[in-house]
């Protein structure tokens, strides 16, 4: 094997091992703060066991100083020798916690910069996330002008055939439509969820009331996380739910400045069986801004 041949194998894994290291930095930076907090409070504690011996010794030597009486032996000479005592056992205390404040002032460092990192990496990705969201609406704007929104939707969402039952004519038939759900947002609300229910009005009250609270307390404070709405459908929360949902306000112009849960969107025939009690369950999907974690 040639010398620039090893040269280079050393190299690419140094530099690889250099990247994971970079990588899960965050991670060891915060389990060496808190091992550092750890154990700057126990060299704290050997620290304090030491500590009466040092008062101890400069107590004695103040009595020292005050009893100490001489007729060459001034004041001025008792004040400089309590002066003494009083830096030296500053020095001696000093000294026995030095390794204490030392790794706690290195575990905080250390923590500060796991911080650092992570926020940094978060800010990126919104920034990404924002991006990417961005030129997809773009997108769908422009299809949008060129074909119109009804063939914009249906290349979105995809229209499928499937069969279904016709309660008016009792025979199944075989409609076009639209795919279950959509977006990445969408959920089912079905009876997986706490809140769901068998009887079909108490489903749609319930969708309902809950769609009205949203918007209620979007108007109220201004903005409305995603995964606040998963929590009052009771719904798992997800990683992007954190980042994206609505404003309300001067600040949403790129909104519609309400919120929809997309029953009658994207599955249209979906929607009216389930508005007029055909179907129980329903998915929905979400009207998001899109990212709003960056514009509060």
């Amino acid at each position: 094997m040639k010398f620039t041949t090893v040269k280079n194998l050393i190299t690419s894994t140094a530099s690889r091992q250099v990247l994971k290291i970079q990588k899960h930095s965050p991670v060891l930076l915060f389990s060496a703060g808190v091992v550092g907090v750890v154990g700057a409070a126990v060299l704290a504690s050997r620290a304090t066991l030491k500590l009466d011996d040092i008062l101890v010794d400069a107590q004695y030597d103040l009595e020292k100083v005050r009893s100490l009486e001489s007729a060459k032996y001034s004041e001025e000479d008792r004040t400089r020798d309590k002066t003494i005592v009083y830096v030296r056992t500053g020095v001696r205390i000093a000294r026995i916690y030095a390794p204490a404040v030392g790794v706690g002032v290195l575990s905080i460092v250390a923590l500060t910069g796991s911080h650092v990192i992570l926020s940094r990496r978060n800010a990126a990705i919104t920034a990404a996330y924002a991006i990417l969201d961005k030129g997809f609406r773009e997108y769908r704007r422009r299809v949008e002008d060129a074909y119109g929104s009804d063939r914009e939707r249906e290349l979105r969402y995809g229209l499928v055939e499937r069969d279904i039952y016709d309660d008016e004519s009792g025979k199944v038939v075989t409609v076009k439509d639209y795919m279950p759900h959509g977006s990445i947002y969408a959920r089912c609300f079905d009876e997986t969820n706490q809140n769901w229910n068998k009887t079909h009005m108490y489903n749609q009250m319930f969708l309902a009331s809950q769609q009205q609270y949203c918007n209620d307390k979007l108007r109220a404070q201004g903005h409305l996380f995603l995964n606040e709405v998963y929590d009052m459908l009771g719904m798992e929360r997800s990683k992007e739910g954190a980042v994206v949902g609505w404003l309300w306000g001067p600040e949403s112009d790129f909104g519609d400045n309400y919120v929809d849960f997309g029953i009658f969107v994207g599955n249209r025939e979906q929607g009216m069986r389930f508005a007029r009690g055909y179907e129980r369950s329903i998915w929905l999907d979400f009207n998001v801004d899109g990212i709003i974690y960056d514009k509060i």
